[in-house]
């Protein structure tokens, strides 16, 4: 395994380094005073519609697409170092090189799995970066981190699927600019093969009968930058059967599939938040004296940055050998290790980012610093994408088959 980076990734390397320390930090500040004065919450800054345009022009765009057909061609290795980049400004930096989830996600679903006129209806647009998407798959009323519980009914009437049920937490879905939802569904919810009742479709948004009820909270917090976390409901919602994403029964393969490179691109912008803690950190450290002496001279701190950069590095090589083994062997081949970085990465960096709160005192858990936000974002990744201990139950399944 060689970790060292190619001519490529350097270059867009040091050409995203430069866009965040041009554009993207000063932008924050900026990001946040615009918000205040919008008529709506959930409508866009406009200087968020400005880094996306400075991003086109630098080639900075669709990077995390591995298709070169769609995006920038650039394997999971190569696009690692880039996202963990972007995590260090996690509300701006993804959503300016349109690389920000659900629509990640969703047009890799629709690159993989759409037929043309899907792509050429709703990739091509979000590629474009001229609306935003939703995955529609969690629900309040059955235990979603087990994807064969969803009650959702998707039931076919002549040539149009019938879409009833609640959903919540659907990122993205409060965005006006958000136009369509990958709905996942149970078409056959009498099927032998629980793993073949499920079926996704595409919804648009202003299809009657879908109503976005609220915007779900987290921990206080309602992410307007990545158009919230809507509760939606599906009151018998009639789309053309030839909404279809693939076949039906292919819901739950298609998922899956869906969920291994999202994976990688959450832990990378994990390890460049844990980054930004670290680096406020240390500025905390050296700038505020207490009891006679600068906090970079009290023992506890310096374990806590010496313990964070030790842990930083451990992460960053599960990480990359997790993309490397996805680009060599495939997702099925790297199983163990994307479960092993969805356990490790959200809970190091969560203990990380706390430290950096404690340190910073009240002005930690304040709007003056990202670090609440930033805290608040990587606990809830302890949730999402399956939590800890779904995955800790299957890589312990994995580790004792070995001895049955």
């Amino acid at each position: 395994m060689d970790f060292a980076f190619d001519a490529r990734t350097e270059e867009l390397r040091a050409k995203l380094l430069a866009f965040m320390d041009e554009h993207v930090y000063p932008a924050e500040a900026v990001a946040h005073e615009q918000r205040a004065q919008l008529a709506s919450p959930w409508d866009t800054p406009a200087v968020v519609e400005e880094l996306k345009a400075a991003a086109r022009r630098q080639g900075l765009w669709n990077l995390f697409l591995p298709d070169a057909e769609y995006g920038a061609g650039l394997t999971n290795l190569q696009y690692a170092p880039l996202a963990e980049i972007t995590g260090r400004s996690p509300q701006l930096a993804p959503t300016a090189l349109n690389c920000a989830a659900p629509d990640t996600g969703n047009m890799e679903v629709l690159s993989q799995f759409g037929d043309e006129r899907q792509k050429k209806q709703w990739l091509e647009p979000l590629l474009a970066g001229e609306i935003r998407s939703a995955f529609a798959m969690t629900e309040p009323e059955v235990a979603s981190s087990d994807a064969t519980n969803i009650t959702t009914l998707i039931e076919r009437d002549g040539d149009e699927y019938v879409i009833t049920g609640r959903k919540w937490y659907i990122s993205g879905a409060m965005n006006p600019d958000c136009k369509i939802f990958i709905v996942m569904g149970k078409t056959d919810p009498e099927g032998s093969d629980i793993r073949r009742q499920q079926s996704m479709v595409l919804v648009p948004r202003d299809t009657p009968g879908l109503e976005i009820r609220r915007a779900m909270q987290v921990y206080g917090y309602e992410d307007h930058y990545h158009g919230g976390h809507a509760e939606v409901v599906f009151d018998r919602v009639r789309v053309p059967v030839s909404n279809l994403i693939g076949e039906e029964g292919g819901g739950f393969a298609i998922a899956q599939a869906r969920l291994g490179p999202g994976r990688i691109h959450h832990c990378m912008r994990l390890i460049g938040m844990a980054e930004r803690a670290i680096e406020l950190m240390c500025k905390r450290a050296v700038a505020r004296t207490a009891f006679g002496k600068p906090l970079a001279q009290q023992g506890v701190v310096q374990e806590w940055i010496a313990d964070a950069r030790v842990a930083v590095e451990q992460l960053r090589l599960l990480v990359l050998k997790t993309a490397w083994l996805m680009d060599t062997v495939g997702n099925k081949g790297a199983h163990t290790e994307i479960q092993s970085i969805k356990i490790a990465t959200p809970r190091t960096v969560v203990d990380i980012i706390d430290q950096a709160v404690q340190l910073h005192g009240a002005g930690g858990v304040s709007q003056d610093f990202p670090l609440a936000e930033l805290w608040a974002g990587a606990r809830t990744l302890r949730l999402a994408d399956g939590p800890d201990e779904v995955h800790q139950r299957s890589l312990a399944r994995r580790e004792l088959k070995k001895y049955l």
